[in-house]
């Protein structure tokens, strides 16, 4: 035999309906056809299992399964359930689902982010759990295809032109300082910036040289930075426990307002736009949907 015998759904529905109905007339009724069609399926069935299914019952109008129909009534049970389950939509339960959500995002969408969206993902899914992972650019695109990643968060330039992406929002850039520093609360001037000791974020290229830097550069202008570290987390506590500046960007900067004040840069300094990109694979899935919903709730975007 080359293949599966030519059997489809109709058979299949038809002789579970005659062992359920024993009745021609009660299975075509049950399936929604007429009588003859009911027959000229038994016919068909017949034909492709090569002996007689159903024999006309003694003692009234139905009909009697044979003990071959007997012992294929388990298994057309079974297939038509397996098919029924192949054929039904994929759903998601976050209130029973205990699965490991994979973010693949930087230190700085990490701490404007993190709280918020552990915080909605613990609400809605009580047992799902959250990891974010550094991204690594030579790895990021396989481990989004393989599904080791379910989202990268970031800038659109490190983002492969197959995936799918949405903006997550834009930040502006605020300089920050501690509560009670020495030099008061007065707006920043040029000169005042420049003069003042600064923390620089750095994770490549010149440590003490930053975008900021080269914003002063073009105007002729250079700035006193006295210090450099690769963690943003850092950042803050850094800042609020010395006299140096910082200029980070405003929402993560927002979450440390109880010991630092902010200001804005005595200069025109770019926008960040910080987006969410999955794989087209991922695009439909359920899982992924409820996941992108919960991001999107905790950057305060619509869904």
């Amino acid at each position: 035999m080359n293949g599966f015998p030519d059997i489809d759904t109709d058979l299949l529905l038809a002789l579970d309906a005659l062992l359920a109905e024993q009745n021609i007339t009660h299975a075509a009724s049950r399936l929604g056809i007429s009588q003859p069609a009911m027959s000229a399926r038994l016919t068909r069935l017949r034909s492709l299992f090569g002996e007689r299914l159903f024999v006309p019952s003694p003692h009234g109008r139905g009909v009697l399964p044979t003990p071959r129909a007997e012992a294929l009534r388990p298994l057309v049970s079974q297939v038509l359930q397996t098919m029924t389950a192949m054929l039904a939509p994929e759903t998601f339960d976050p209130t029973s689902s205990n699965r490991t959500f994979v973010i693949a995002l930087h230190e700085n969408p990490a701490l404007m982010l993190g709280a918020d969206l552990l915080n909605q993902m613990t609400r809605a899914a009580p047992h799902a759990r959250l990891r974010f992972a550094l991204p690594e650019k030579d790895r990021l695109a396989g481990e989004l295809e393989n599904g080791d990643i379910d989202i990268y968060i970031g800038l659109s330039a490190s983002a492969h032109e197959s995936w799918i992406g949405r903006r997550l929002f834009e930040d502006t850039f605020a300089t920050a300082q501690r509560k009670q520093h020495p030099r008061g609360r007065e707006a920043l001037d040029v000169d005042a910036f420049c003069a003042l000791p600064h923390l620089i974020v750095s994770s490549e290229g010149d440590a003490f040289t930053g975008f900021v830097d080269r914003a002063l550069a073009g105007t002729g202008r250079r700035r006193s930075v006295v210090m450099s570290t690769q963690s943003y987390a850092m950042a803050p506590p850094i800042v609020a426990e010395t006299d140096l500046l910082c200029t980070l960007p405003r929402r993560m900067l927002q979450r440390f307002g109880e010991t630092l004040d902010f200001f804005e840069p005595p200069l025109p300094l770019p926008t960040i736009s910080v987006s969410v990109y999955w794989h087209p694979r991922n695009n439909d899935d359920p899982a992924s949907q409820w996941l992108r919903s919960q991001i999107f709730l905790a950057a305060g975007v619509a869904d």
